[in-house]
C-alpha cells in the first residue's frame, strides 16, 4: 500500500513538473529580419498575413532575438502583439434638443459626446423616403451662447424609388464642440410620389448617432487580392484560397478606373473550411459560414444639390478558416443590372504589430517561428505595456528558412515530453488499484 501510494505520488511529481521547452533560436524554421531607424525605446512593426500560416495558432512561436542569438546565447527580447482598434468601442448616442421648425425648415441641437468626432448621422424616419435634404451644420461650446463656427453644409438623401441608397450622414471635418445647431431643409427626390413631402416635420429626426472618428477607425492590412472575377448566372463570383489559421476580417472593391455609374448590390462572402486531415474519399465538408453586406456609390446632382456617398468594403470576419485551410466564395448580387466593372476584389484583416523595446547595444534584431513545440511567453513586458506615440517604426524583411535550424531529435527530449499520455494513464491507473485497494481494506475492516 505504501509502495502504491509512493508510485502515485512521484508520477504526480512529474505530471506538474513538465514544462514547454525553452524558445531557440536554432529550433525555428522560419526568420526574418527586423530593421527599423536609430534610436532606443518602442518600437513597432506591422505582421502581415504570410506570417500565420508558419507559427503555431495565436501566434504563440513568435520569438525576437538578437541576430547573432545563436552563436552568443543571447536572451530574448520580450513583446506584445496589438491589434488595431478603434478607440471609442461603440457608436455613441447624440441627445437631441430644441427640435422644431422655422421658416419651413426643421431646426434642432445636439449634444455631442465629450470627445473628438468627424461624422453624424441622422436618424430619420424609416417611413420618410424618397428625399433631397440640405444640412448646414455650426459648432459651438455652450448652450446659449453666441460664438458659433459654421462646419459647412451637407446634402442628405433617400433615393428608393431610383433602387438607390439613403445617406443621413454629416461629414465633418474633425471637432469637439460640445454642442451643434443643425438647420435641414428637406424637399421630395425628383421622380417620386408627393405625397411624401407631408411627412417633412420636425418627427422626422427620431436620433442622431456618433460613429468612432475617423483618425480612431480600425486600420486594416491585405490578406489576398485578385482581378480574376467570373460572372455566375446573376451573380460576379470571386474565389480565394486562404492558407491555415490567416485571419479575414473585412472584405473591400476596386472599381475600373473611369468607372462612374451609380449602384447599391447586397455582397455574400462565404467560408468553407477544408480539413487538411480530410480523407480524398469523403467529399462532406463542414457547412459554410456566410457574411452578408453592401456596397454602393451614388455620385449625382439632384435638384441643384450634388450627392456623393461611396462604401466599397464592409467587416466580414471568418472564424471557419483559422484553423485550417479555406476556400472563400465572395458573390456580388447583380440582379438584372449589368456586372460592375471590378478591377479587384480584396480581403483584409485588422492590422496587427509587434512592439517591443530596442535594447542598447544590440546592432540587429530578427523575428523567429516555426516551432511547435512552444507555448505562449508570457512577459512583464505585456502586462505593463502602453503604445507610445513616440514609437520607432519597424519593418519586417522577407520571410526566410533560418540558416541555423536545427531539428530537435526526438530522441533527445525527456520521455514525458514525448508521451505525456502514457504518464496521465499510469498515474490514473495506480489511482484505480489505490482505490481498489482502499476498497477491500474497508470490507476487512468491516468483518
Amino acid at each position: 500500500m505504501k509502495t502504491a501510494m509512493l508510485l502515485a505520488f512521484l508520477l504526480w511529481q512529474a505530471a506538474v513538473a513538465i514544462e514547454p521547452p525553452v524558445a531557440r533560436p536554432d529550433a525555428m524554421r522560419f526568420e526574418r529580419v527586423i530593421t527599423m531607424s536609430t534610436g532606443t525605446g518602442q518600437a513597432c512593426a506591422v505582421l502581415d498575413a504570410q506570417i500565420f500560416p508558419h507559427t503555431a495558432p495565436s501566434l504563440a512561436d513568435l520569438r525576437i532575438f538578437p541576430s547573432d542569438a545563436v552563436s552568443n546565447n543571447s536572451h530574448e527580447i520580450p513583446y506584445v502583439i496589438t491589434r488595431s482598434e478603434s478607440v471609442t468601442e461603440e457608436t455613441q448616442t447624440a441627445r437631441i434638443l430644441n427640435l422644431g421648425s422655422i421658416g419651413g425648415k426643421i431646426v434642432f441641437d445636439l449634444e455631442m459626446p465629450q470627445r473628438a468626432y468627424t461624422e453624424v448621422t441622422l436618424k430619420v424616419d424609416p417611413e420618410v423616403h424618397d428625399f433631397l435634404a440640405t444640412a448646414t451644420a455650426s459648432g459651438f461650446d455652450s448652450m446659449g451662447g453666441s460664438k458659433s463656427i459654421a462646419l459647412g453644409s451637407f446634402t442628405l438623401f433617400d433615393l428608393s424609388a431610383q433602387h438607390l441608397s439613403r445617406d443621413t450622414t454629416l461629414p465633418l471635418a474633425e471637432s469637439t464642440f460640445r454642442y451643434l445647431h443643425v438647420v435641414l431643409s428637406a424637399a421630395v427626390a425628383p421622380g417620386s410620389e408627393l405625397g411624401s413631402a407631408a411627412r417633412f416635420v420636425p418627427s422626422m429626426i427620431v436620433g442622431a448617432e456618433v460613429p468612432p472618428s475617423r483618425e480612431a477607425q480600425i486600420l486594416y492590412s491585405p490578406v489576398a487580392e485578385t482581378s480574376l472575377i467570373t460572372t455566375v448566372g446573376r451573380e460576379s463570383r470571386v474565389l480565394f484560397a486562404i492558407p491555415p489559421r490567416v485571419p479575414v476580417e473585412r472584405v473591400s472593391f476596386q472599381l475600373a478606373p473611369g468607372f462612374k455609374g451609380n449602384f447599391s448590390r447586397d455582397v455574400r462572402v462565404t467560408a468553407i473550411a477544408q480539413s487538411e486531415a480530410k480523407r480524398a474519399e469523403d467529399d462532406r465538408a463542414p457547412l459554410p459560414e456566410t457574411v452578408g453586406g453592401n456596397i454602393l456609390r451614388v455620385h449625382a446632382t439632384e435638384a441643384g444639390r450634388e450627392i456623393r456617398s461611396e462604401e466599397l468594403g464592409f467587416p466580414a470576419t471568418l472564424g471557419a478558416n483559422l484553423q485550417s485551410p479555406a476556400k472563400v466564395d465572395v458573390a456580388i448580387e447583380n440582379g438584372d443590372d449589368q456586372p460592375l466593372p471590378i478591377a479587384s476584389v480584396r480581403l483584409e484583416m485588422r492590422q496587427r504589430k509587434i512592439c517591443f523595446e530596442v535594447p542598447g547595444g544590440v546592432a540587429a534584431l530578427a523575428l523567429y517561428y516555426g516551432d511547435p513545440r512552444l507555448a505562449a511567453p508570457v512577459y512583464d513586458y505585456d502586462r505593463l505595456f502602453a503604445v507610445s506615440d513616440k514609437a520607432l517604426v519597424a519593418e519586417l524583411g522577407a520571410e526566410t528558412l533560418n540558416r541555423n535550424f536545427r531539428a530537435v531529435p526526438a530522441q533527445t527530449r525527456p520521455f514525458t515530453e514525448r508521451y505525456p499520455e502514457v504518464l496521465w494513464v499510469a498515474l490514473l491507473a495506480v489511482i484505480a488499484v489505490l482505490g481498489v485497494v482502499a476498497l477491500k481494506s474497508s470490507r476487512n475492516a468491516g468483518l
